[in-house]
């Protein structure tokens, strides 16, 4: 099934709101973007439209929070993590209210809306928020099952959603379990750990590695905060190398976090955008243009290993000069 995440959110906020009256879900005048319109038509009584507010948004979730209802607050990512910054600090945040922020329309593959509207540093932003645990679902099964788990927990998350239909990783009937870094494809030679929409596009490229002997595993990371140090660490010792793919810039991302993290930071790469921001496009030509695609992730790899056996064929030739 191919579907992006953002529908998948629309469609089980709805649904787990029908359940829960406590739910409430915003809106900043995007909702049939975000999908938040299918609350709107399955509960009317639980959906708020503030107009274009993010900041007032974000401040009318935290009252209802305080108020003893659950607030789903969406908007796109560049507006919610970006013009309603200070508000989601101080009045969520800061007191630890249980508000779920729900940010669609991430990263580059936003197209063709141009880097104005591609929020590249939102994980940055929000995993520096102390208490804020922070999300990102790798298929519409899995944001699906996010949801779930997010209308059952208390305190203050940041669940990170695309505009990009992707093809399934997970089969229906998948429970997230919060920190577990799952393998979704075997493999002994090196190990990506992706999150979000880079998890399919590191099982394609795992696909196309097969054909030059690299035989490569994949891991979703989708709790990006907290991480699991000791799974991070198990992964990253059972491995000669491990990339971390995401969609966002290098700088405060999943792989800066993923360095701070880890016993062994020496053998981790990052596969992300460079100190660049987004720009108008076609998804595909953004993701070939930023390294992020199946394909410039094989490149990247293989010029890798290249530069790896130069590198060791140079030692050995210094060595035998030392010797002789």
């Amino acid at each position: 099934m191919k579907e992006a995440t953002r529908q998948a959110f629309g469609k089980a906020l709805a649904e787990a709101a029908a359940r829960d009256p406590r739910i409430i879900a915003l809106d900043a005048d995007l909702a049939p973007a975000t999908k938040t319109d299918e609350t709107k038509k399955a509960v009317p009584a639980q959906f708020l439209q503030v107009g274009i507010a993010e900041a007032n948004m974000v401040g009318i979730a935290a009252g209802l929070a305080v108020s003893g209802l659950k607030p789903f607050a969406s908007s796109f990512a560049m507006f919610l993590a970006g013009r309603a910054y200070e508000q989601v600090r101080n009045s969520i945040a800061y007191p630890g209210l249980d508000v779920k922020l729900c940010a669609t329309h991430a990263g580059i593959t936003v197209g063709e809306d141009g880097g104005s509207h591609q929020c590249v540093e939102d994980i940055g932003l929000m995993r520096m928020l102390p208490g804020m645990m922070v999300l990102q679902p790798a298929d519409s099964v899995e944001a699906a099952a996010m949801v779930q788990y997010l209308a059952g927990v208390q305190g203050p998350a940041y669940l990170r959603l695309s505009r990009v239909a992707v093809e399934s990783v997970f089969d229906e009937g998948y429970e997230f379990v919060p920190g577990e870094l799952r393998q979704v494809r075997p493999g002994r030679s090196i190990a990506f750990v992706a999150s979000g929409v880079m998890v399919r596009e590191c099982v394609d490229a795992a696909q196309r590695l097969e054909g030059s002997g690299i035989d490569a595993a994949v891991y979703n990371l989708s709790t990006i905060k907290p991480l699991n140090k000791a799974r991070l660490d198990e992964i990253v010792n059972a491995y000669d190398l491990v990339y971390v793919a995401e969609e966002h810039l290098k700088a405060g991302g999943i792989w800066s976090a993923v360095m701070e993290t880890v016993d062994a930071p020496q053998k981790v790469k990052s596969i992300a955008i460079e100190d660049r921001f987004g720009q108008s496009g076609s998804v595909a030509a953004l993701m070939e243009e930023y390294g992020l695609s199946a394909a410039a992730i094989e490149n990247r790899v293989l010029e890798d290993q290249r530069a790896s056996l130069a590198m060791g064929i140079e030692q050995i030739a210094m060595a035998g000069i030392r010797r002789a």
